[in-house]
C-alpha cells in the first residue's frame, strides 16, 4: 500500500523562461502529432485504395501514437501553465499503466510480418492477411499490453513510498517511480524484466527474422528489388527510431546514465517519434500521399 497521495514532477527545467519555451515546443509537437495522425487515419478509412492490411495496421499505429502522447503531454502542459508540479498517486499510476498498455512493440512486429508475407508469399497474401487475421493480430497486441501493464501496476500498488515524492522527470515512468519506493522491489524487477522480454525482445526477434527472410528473397528478384523493398523502408525507419531509443533507455548500464540524458531520450520516444511517424509514412508512401491529396481536393470542392 502507498502512504502518499501525490508526487512532484520536476519536469525538464526549473527556469521559468525555459518552461515557457518548453510549453510552446511541446504544444506544437502535440498538436502536430494529433493532426498528422488523425489525418492519416481519416485517409486510410475513407480511401478504398488503402483498404489493405498494411494500411489497417498503419491506422492503428496512428491511433496508438495519439493515445500514447496524450497520456503524457497534456498533463505536462497543464502543470507548466498552472505553475504546478503535482500529480496524484492515482494519476501517476494511470500514466505508468497506459504508457505500458499503448506500447507499439507487438504492433510493429505484426507490421513486419505483414511485409514478410507480402514479399515472400505474395500469391497467398490476401488469404493469409485477411481482415479477420488482421483484427486478431490487433487484439493480440492490445491483450498483451493490457496483461503486462495490469500485472506491473498490481505489483507497484503493493509498494510503500516513505515520504519520497519527488520524481526528477516530466512524467511518471516505472523506473523513476520504483526508485522512490522504500519497499523491496525485487518482485517488481522480475516483473519488469519478464515484461520487457515480452514487449521488447520477442517482437524485435520476430522483426529481425521477418526482415532476414525478406532480404534473402530480395537478393533473388533482381530488377524488382527496389520496388519491393520500398514498401518496407518506412516501417524500418520507425522500427529503428523506436527500438533505438528504447534500447538506449532500458538496456544501457545504469552507471552510464544521467538525468538530463534520460529526459532527452524520453522526450524523443514519447513526443517526437509519435509526431514523426505519419510524416515518415506519408513521405515514403505514394499511395498515402495520393490519398491525402484526394482528401484535400475533396475538401476544397466542398468548400467552394
Amino acid at each position: 500500500m502507498a502512504n502518499t497521495t501525490e508526487f512532484i514532477l520536476l519536469g525538464l527545467s526549473e527556469n521559468l523562461q525555459v518552461q515557457v519555451i518548453v510549453f510552446q515546443i511541446f504544444l506544437f509537437f502535440y498538436m502536430s502529432t494529433v493532426f498528422g495522425n488523425v489525418l492519416l487515419i481519416v485517409a486510410v478509412r475513407t480511401d478504398r485504395r488503402l483498404h489493405h492490411s498494411m494500411y489497417f495496421f498503419l491506422s492503428n499505429l496512428s491511433f496508438l501514437d495519439i493515445c500514447y502522447t496524450s497520456i503524457i503531454v497534456p498533463k505536462m502542459l497543464m502543470n507548466i501553465a498552472m505553475s504546478s508540479r503535482n500529480i496524484s498517486f492515482a494519476g501517476c499510476l494511470l500514466q505508468v499503466y497506459f504508457y505500458l498498455l499503448m506500447g507499439e512493440c507487438v504492433l510493429l512486429a505484426f507490421m513486419a510480418y505483414d511485409r514478410y508475407v507480402a514479399i515472400c508469399n505474395p500469391l497467398h497474401y490476401s488469404l493469409i492477411m485477411n481482415p479477420g487475421s488482421c483484427v486478431r493480430m490487433i487484439c493480440v497486441s492490445w491483450i498483451t499490453g493490457f496483461t503486462i501493464s495490469s500485472i506491473d501496476i498490481y505489483f507497484m500498488c503493493q509498494l510503500r513510498f516513505c515520504g519520497h515524492t519527488t520524481i526528477d522527470h516530466f512524467f511518471c515512468e516505472a523506473p523513476s517511480l520504483l526508485q522512490l519506493s522504500c519497499s523491496d522491489i525485487s518482485a517488481n524487477n522480475i516483473v519488469t524484466f519478464v515484461g520487457s522480454s515480452i514487449l521488447l525482445v520477442i517482437p524485435v526477434c520476430l522483426i529481425l527474422y521477418s526482415y532476414l527472410k525478406i532480404f534473402l528473397v530480395l537478393v533473388k528478384i533482381g530488377s524488382r528489388r527496389y520496388k519491393a523493398f520500398s514498401t518496407c523502408v518506412s516501417h524500418l525507419i520507425v522500427v529503428i527510431i523506436f527500438y533505438g531509443t528504447a534500447t538506449f533507455m532500458y538496456m544501457k548500464p545504469r552507471h552510464s546514465s544521467t538525468e538530463v540524458t534520460d529526459k532527452m531520450v524520453s522526450v524523443f520516444y514519447t513526443v517526437v517519434t509519435p509526431m514523426l511517424n505519419p510524416l515518415i509514412y506519408s513521405l515514403r508512401n505514394k499511395d498515402v500521399r495520393r490519398a491525402l491529396g484526394r482528401s484535400r481536393c475533396h475538401r476544397t470542392r466542398i468548400t467552394f
